[in-house]
């Protein structure tokens, strides 16, 4: 039987290896199993030698497939001037790596927040788009473009494109747009305010179709505008790729070891397990309770553990790249995951959530109850999400997994039912909404 020819998908996205972190990762995966479903991706991103990429990791790279086209452009962004007048890094999301912010921060959000809509990366669009009207001035065609966000400024390049050909357009917003929890930490006059708004409206009113990473989102996004039809919006969480996960487990036998990896404020609300961790450890000498980050951990946090009394037994250990990461998730006993204590956070689903549900070890989510991220827990056999405020939960969570760990140090779950999450999957599950397009 002769096979029909590939759908030539377009994706356009900022973060790209070698770029590292979560926000890397979904398109990344998408475009590494796409082909297996009769989709053939070309990818157009910003050339890495020019990106403002929080953080790198070059092992990413060998993930992209060698049948793979990727156009990278230039781009015109204004982090270089906000590194020579702070004297810091490029901001992560929610601004994690900058601590208290000084007077020239609070400034320079504010500029980011009214002369950069959506985002400062706006000035990659021009390039990008460019770009794409290169390859269509070529003669090539597309049945689709997929644009990925954030940042969100992005999905301007899907709008535009929608305008000046009518291609068809998947937008993809791993976060919220103008809900997100910082949102109101960049300081918007109503006046820019009012024009991200309208860009957000735009973007999910002319796409043909808008993939989001939880149902709360397609909630919120549907509550903004009630007259799109809901079977516009399409939940396609983050996942796990199998192929990581070829290691063994070796949870260690001489310690309760607790890991936390990714970013980590005080916003995530932490405190109160930090002290049934001493007052668990305390009450159990016999069982080392240790405690390991890695990534980056603001200072106010690492103020908290201090104070808690455990800053003898937590180990910090700086961004590495996603293999190690993984790695350090199957050297575990117990994972560690946090929603930001904000508001509307019960949307929010840490890509990372399906990776420790892919290590097979019990998950400690401090968040709130009835969440995504709760339901997705009690759904997989997981664990459930403790309440910021619950102490007491706290503490008896703690003290069952003690009492497990003094009868096998082994606390691996017999069995997790996360398989409807991984990668090649939800790759597939993209494939059939791009199709029915």
């Amino acid at each position: 039987m002769p096979t029909s020819p590939p759908l030539r998908l377009l994706v356009i996205t900022y973060y790209w290896p070698p770029s590292g972190g979560a926000g890397v990762q979904r398109c990344l995966k998408f475009v590494k199993h796409l082909g297996h479903f009769n989709v053939a991706p070309t990818v157009i991103t910003v050339d890495a030698a020019l990106a403002t990429y929080p953080v790198w990791d070059e092992s990413l790279l060998a993930e992209v497939p060698a049948t793979v086209r990727v156009i990278r452009t230039k781009t015109s962004e204004p982090f270089e001037s906000y590194k020579k007048l702070t004297g810091r890094a490029v901001p992560y999301g929610g601004f994690a790596n900058e601590g208290k912010p000084g007077a020239v921060q609070k400034a320079l959000r504010f500029v980011r927040g009214n002369l950069f809509i959506p985002d400062p990366r706006r000035g990659w669009n021009r390039h990008a788009l460019a770009a794409v009207e290169k390859l269509l001035a070529a003669g090539e065609r597309f049945d689709a473009v997929l644009t990925s966000s954030p940042p969100h400024s992005t999905q301007l390049i899907g709008l535009e494109l929608k305008k000046r050909h009518g291609l068809r357009w998947l937008a993809d917003l791993r976060d919220p747009w103008t809900d997100i929890y910082y949102y109101k930490d960049l300081h918007h006059t109503p006046l820019a305010a009012w024009l991200d708004a309208r860009y957000e409206r735009q973007v999910l009113t002319q796409a043909d179709a808008v993939l989001v990473t939880s149902p709360e989102t397609k909630r919120l996004f549907l509550a903004k505008l009630p007259a799109l039809p809901s079977t516009k919006f399409h939940v396609l969480p983050n996942g796990y790729d199998e192929s990581d996960f070829r290691q063994s487990s070796r949870p260690p036998a001489d310690s309760l070891r607790i890991t936390h990896t990714g970013t980590i404020t005080e916003l995530y609300h932490i405190d109160n397990l930090l002290t049934a961790v001493a007052a668990c450890a305390d009450a159990h000498p016999e069982v080392p309770f240790r405690l390991r980050f890695v990534g980056q951990v603001s200072t106010q946090l690492r103020r908290q553990i201090e104070q808690a009394g455990l800053l003898s037994v937590t180990e910090f250990i700086p961004f590495v790249p996603h293999d190690a990461s993984v790695q350090f998730l199957l050297e575990s006993s117990v994972l560690l995951m946090a929603i930001p204590d904000v508001p509307r956070n019960f949307g929010i689903l840490p890509g990372k959530v399906f990776e420790y549900l892919a290590a097979n070890k019990p998950i400690l989510c401090v968040g709130p109850a009835g969440s995504d991220a709760d339901n997705l827990l009690q759904e997989c056999g997981a664990g459930q999400a403790l309440p910021y405020e619950d102490e007491e939960l706290m503490r008896q969570t703690l003290e069952t997994l003690a009492a497990q760990w003094r009868s096998n140090p082994n606390l691996d779950l017999p069995a997790v039912s996360h398989s409807r999450y991984s990668r090649r999957g939800l790759a597939g599950q993209l494939a059939k909404i791009a199709v029915a397009l």
